[in-house]
């Protein structure tokens, strides 16, 4: 009687340590997996956000010539 119940507490004992090993493995790669997502998230807003562009203002004149197909103005 003594060893069936060491042996149904060896058991459950060890079915728990399965089951804290396979929970704690899931749990740290759906963390991993959700850290990636956030990553990539974070990397693809970075590209797609635009650079804002300075705009310069030319004080030439406008150049205006005809090439013999037509003329071109120059802005």
């Amino acid at each position: 009687m003594q060893n069936i119940r060491s042996f149904f507490f060896f058991t459950t004992g060890l079915a728990l340590f399965a089951l804290a090993a396979l929970l704690t493995a899931s749990l740290t790669v759906a963390f991993i997996g959700v850290l990636g997502a956030l990553a990539a998230g974070r990397l693809l807003s970075a590209k797609l956000k635009q650079v804002p562009v300075q705009a310069k203002v030319r004080k030439d004149e406008m150049r205006v010539w005809n090439d013999g197909r037509g003329t071109i103005i120059d802005l």
